[in-house]
């Protein structure tokens, strides 16, 4: 007889699906992670396949759930996180998506990007919805879909489909089509979603031309999302967290109070830093979003995007074979020649905050022929913490300075990653001890909801910290490195813009 609680974390990322059962103490029980195909059709395209997706999700679901059970754990709730932005349109009837989902690298909207673009609708969309008009968000990947799949119009005009991120089209799956419903964290990520008034924008939709019948019900972060249909994993569990992947992390991370700041180092990089009840439009390019929903009361937040964090480290491996995994970056960085040192920009799909443009594409700057695999290796890894640097510092100049950054994220296990970030950035980088911070707020979230957490405080006394970097690095090789990290950049933009 079960006597133990477990609660269901699906973390559907954008490289890998897994499946976290965590207990009432926050320990992990059991994970099991699942790759699935990238697609890249055209140029600064990217797509998944929605049914790959799913059944990646069906699979390390029934694995994690049986280890814990076989373990003596029941599953009393389940949180759900997610790639944000990334857009699928699906047939009500019949559950299957139109079109391949749209990623959120995905660039092909640019062009559209550019046609609507007046600063007065620039401001308009920052004001309504924190965000600005970049093909990252999904109001023009949805317009593309409806504007590309023959017939998809007509059928989206009668009512018969239905947009979500990848949340929302798992709760349908998972609750066989019962509820079509999203968080207010991944709601503030479409560019059609009034932050402030807490609901989908009449004005925004009819800019975009997205019909309003295609869009999901807004819920909070921790609310009732329907129970899974007991066919799949035999029981009807109760789905009741939700939250777009880097909210989650911040919830994980346990930013509840105003300033607290966390970075997340995934395929892209992203840092979120709590803004309380303050709507924080910034003058740095940055980005405003809703960190979580509680009560049906919205914490703000302003963020930094990084398009390529993980992923330049994954080009290394897949791309030009000088790694064979992820771990190997940190032996070669210390065997790498200090005399040789390179920069890369690392802009496969464009560059995001501070810069957002989508046609920048990825440089290197300094090559010489002493320049080989390990020194490729640092610049891969330098670059986000370059990137990094540059977030905080619009941060800073938008009023919000971060006193220290709690990093999470598959790069932070690489310590020397950690101390040079410290170093440059002149912050306490504090690591968690439970890294998979990501699945662990929608496991917060989930369990917040049927009370198996009781509060945030509660939340926030289960945080531990594994390690604290706290790195001095020379102000004259921390200078001459940003200098010639902008330069870089700068001539990244420059060749971005010539025809």
């Amino acid at each position: 007889m079960a006597d133990k609680t477990g609660i269901l974390s699906i973390d559907q990322g954008t490289t890998s699906s897994r499946a976290i059962i965590f207990d009432d103490q926050a320990r992990i029980i059991s994970v099991v992670q699942q790759e699935f195909t990238q697609y890249y059709p055209n140029d600064g395209w990217v797509e998944h396949d929605p049914e790959e997706i799913w059944q990646s999700v069906l699979n390390v679901c029934k694995q994690a759930i049986k280890k814990a059970e076989d373990d003596g754990f029941e599953i009393k709730a389940t949180g759900i996180t997610n790639q944000r932005e990334t857009t699928v349109v699906w047939n009500k009837n019949t559950g299957k998506a139109i079109y391949n989902a749209i990623v959120w690298q995905d660039r092909r909207t640019a062009k559209r990007c550019q046609e609507l673009h007046t600063s007065e609708i620039e401001a308009l969309i920052q004001k309504t919805t924190g965000l600005r008009l970049d093909p990252y968000f999904s109001a023009t990947k949805i317009a593309w879909i409806l504007d590309n799949v023959e017939g998809a119009r007509a059928l989206a005009n009668s009512g018969n489909l239905a947009f979500g991120t990848i949340d929302s089209f798992l709760i349908w799956r998972l609750t066989n089509g019962k509820v079509h419903a999203t968080d207010a964290t991944n709601a503030s990520r479409t560019n059609l979603y009034n932050i402030k008034s807490g609901k989908w924008d009449n004005t925004l939709l009819e800019l975009f031309n997205v019909p309003a019948s295609i869009l999901p019900d807004v819920k909070n972060s921790a609310d009732d999302f329907g129970n899974i249909d007991p066919s799949l994993f035999g029981k009807d569990i109760p789905i009741t967290g939700v939250a777009g992947d880097q909210q989650a992390a911040t919830v994980g991370q346990a930013c509840f109070q105003k300033g607290d700041t966390k970075s997340t180092y995934g395929t892209g990089c992203f840092i979120m830093q709590n803004t309380g009840d303050d709507i924080v439009l910034s003058q740095n390019q940055l980005l405003t979003t809703i960190a979580y929903q509680l009560n049906g009361k919205p914490t703000y937040a302003l963020e930094g995007s990084i398009f390529i964090a993980g992923a330049a480290v994954q080009w290394l491996r897949d791309e030009l074979g000088i790694i064979e995994n992820a771990k190997d970056t940190e032996h070669m960085i210390k065997d790498a020649d200090i005399n040789s040192h390179i920069y890369l920009v690392p802009a496969f799909t464009g560059l995001g905050a501070p810069h957002w443009n989508p046609n920048a594409r990825g440089a290197i700057f300094g090559l010489t022929r002493a320049s080989g695999p390990n020194e490729f290796a640092r610049a891969a890894v330098e670059s986000v913490c370059y990137q990094t640097h540059d977030l905080l510092s619009a941060m800073t100049a938008d009023g919000a300075p971060a006193a220290a950054l709690k990093i999470d994220g598959g790069m932070v296990a690489n310590n020397w990653m950690c101390d040079f970030l410290s170093g440059l950035t002149g912050l306490s980088v504090q690591r968690p001890s439970v890294m998979e911070t990501t699945a662990l707020g929608a496991a917060y979230l989930a369990g917040l909801k049927v009370g198996i957490f009781k509060s945030l405080e509660d939340i926030h006394a289960q945080w531990s910290m594994n390690q604290e970097f706290k790195s001095v690095m020379d102000r004259k090789i921390q200078e001459k490195h940003l200098t010639n990290w902008h330069k870089a950049v700068k001539a990244t933009l420059v060749y971005a813009d010539t025809p």
